[in-house]
C-alpha cells in the first residue's frame, strides 16, 4: 500500500495490533486503516507508540506532548510554543514517558498524574533514551550525555563526557553501554561499568540513525553508503574489533535503518529513496522499494512489514522480501 500525505513524514511506526501509523511534518496521525487524528497545530518532531496503550504519543513545535488515537488526542503535557520538544522516549510496558524541551528534559508517569520530574542542563536536549530497564533516563547534549535516576527528586547526574555535540542515543539492549552519534559524523559510546570510552568513526555523514539486533549482539547504523554494523557480543563490545559494511552503495547514502530486535534482518532506507533489506549473516540484499525518489525520513520493521516514509510524504507499507 502506498500513500501520499503531503508533509514530511517524521516517525513511521506499527502499533501492538500490527497497524502502521504515520507522523506528519503538517501534525497529523494518519493510520493505515485510513483513520486520522489532527494531534498538533504545527509540525510533529517526535513520536513512539504508547508503551501500553494503543495509539502514538508525540511531540510538536507547538509545544505539546500529545498521547493520539485513531477517534482523536489527548494532551499529556504542554511547555511554551517557542519551546519545542524535538526528543520523546519510552519504554515498551511501562508508564514512564520522557521528553526534551529546551534544557529541560521532563519525565512523567501515565499510570499517576501527580508524578513529574524537571531535569535541568547546561545546553540544551538533542535526545534522550531510557535504559532498558526504565529505572535511568540517558540526556544528549553539548559536551557528552547525562545519567539521571528516573524516580528520584533531588539528584545530581553522572556525567558520561566527550567533546562536541551529540544529537542521538541509544542503550544496548543488556544496558551495559551506552552509544551516542555526534556532528562530528562519528559515534561515541561509554561501557557503564567503568564509564570507559569507545570511539567509532569514519562515516562520511551524520549518523542519525540506531538499531541493535540479534539480542543486542550487533548495532546497525546510517550514515554511510552501505549499514555500517558493529559488534557487540563479549565484555568490551566494539571496542578494538572492526565494523563490516551491508549493501555497499555507490551512488547513495543509508538515512534510516530498522532492525530484527531478536533476529538479524536489517531494513535501510536511502537518500534517493530507494529501501532494501538484508541480513547480517551476509547474502545480497533484496529490494523493498526499487525506484528512486525523495529520501527516506522514517522506517519502521513489526510483523513482516515494512513501514516507510519520506521528506515529501511519501509513504508505505511493504512485505518484507524472501531471501
Amino acid at each position: 500500500m502506498r500513500w501520499s500525505f503531503g508533509s514530511y513524514v517524521t516517525a513511521a511506526l506499527f502499533e501492538a495490533s500490527g497497524e502502521a501509523v504515520f507522523a506528519l511534518g503538517d501534525g497529523q496521525v494518519r493510520w493505515e486503516s485510513g483513520a486520522g487524528a489532527d494531534a498538533h497545530a504545527g509540525a510533529i518532531l517526535c513520536a513512539a507508540r504508547h508503551p501500553k496503550a494503543p495509539g502514538v504519543i508525540s511531540g510538536g513545535d507547538d509545544g505539546r506532548l500529545v498521547w493520539s488515537g485513531g477517534d482523536g488526542g489527548q494532551s499529556l503535557a504542554e511547555t511554551s510554543p517557542s519551546r519545542w520538544i524535538e526528543s520523546l522516549a519510552v519504554v515498551p510496558g511501562q508508564s514512564l514517558v520522557a521528553f526534551g524541551a529546551g534544557r529541560e528534559a521532563r519525565i512523567l508517569d501515565l499510570a499517576d498524574p501527580g508524578f513529574a520530574r524537571t531535569l535541568v542542563h547546561d545546553h540544551s536536549v538533542a535526545d534522550l533514551a531510557f535504559e532498558p530497564r526504565g529505572r535511568r533516563l540517558a540526556v544528549a547534549s553539548y559536551g557528552g550525555a547525562a545519567l539521571w535516576y528516573a524516580r528520584i527528586e533531588v539528584q545530581k547526574p553522572a556525567m558520561l563526557r566527550w567533546a562536541g555535540s551529540h544529537i542521538g542515543l541509544a542503550f544496548s539492549p543488556d544496558g551495559r553501554f551506552l552509544i551516542s552519534s555526534t556532528q562530528e559524523n562519528a559515534l561515541h559510546g561509554w561501557r557503564l561499568a567503568d564509564a570507559r570510552d569507545m570511539r567509532m568513526g569514519g562515516y562520511p555523514a551524520k549518523v542519525r540513525s540506531l538499531a541493535f539486533l540479534a539480542g543486542g549482539r550487533w548495532l546497525a547504523t546510517s550514515g554511510a553508503r552501505g549499514v555500517v554494523v558493529w559488534p557487540f557480543a563479549g565484555a568490551d563490545g566494539p571496542m578494538g574489533k572492526e565494523a563490516m559494511e551491508i549493501g555497499f552503495e555507490a551512488d547513495s547514502l543509508v538515512a534510516r535503518v530498522a532492525a530484527e530486535p531478536a533476529g538479524g534482518l536489517i531494513v535501510a532506507g536511502l537518500v534517493d529513496g530507494r529501501i532494501w533489506a538484508g541480513d547480517v549473516g551476509g547474502g545480497a540484499t533484496r529490494s523493498v522499494k526499487a525506484e528512486t525518489g525523495p529520501a527516506i525520513t522514517a522506517l519502521a520493521l513489526g510483523g513482516g512489514r515494512i513501514a516507510w516514509g519520506d521528506e515529501e510524504g511519501g509513504a508505505g507499507v511493504e512485505p518484507v522480501p524472501a531471501p
